[in-house]
């Protein structure tokens, strides 16, 4: 008796993906997006070096420092 290996169609990228977000859905997960700055866009990397100039002039910056220091564990 000789047994026939039928060859399937490999998936396509598509399906593959469909397949995996089946898995982990039937795991309880859900997908979810994130969105981030773009830090290569010259306007955003300019938005943070402003804020960054806020902060540094705010009021409390010692006494925030100050905490920071006293609370530090540096024996890691």
């Amino acid at each position: 008796m000789r047994t026939t290996s039928r060859k399937t169609k490999p998936k396509t990228p598509q399906q593959r993906m469909q397949a995996r977000r089946a898995r982990l859905r039937a795991q309880g997960m859900r997908p979810v997006q994130h969105w981030v700055p773009d830090l290569r866009d010259p306007r955003v990397r300019a938005d943070l070096r402003r804020q960054g100039r806020l902060l540094a002039r705010h009021p409390e910056n010692a006494a925030i420092d100050a905490w920071i220091e006293a609370v530090y564990d540096a024996s890691d």
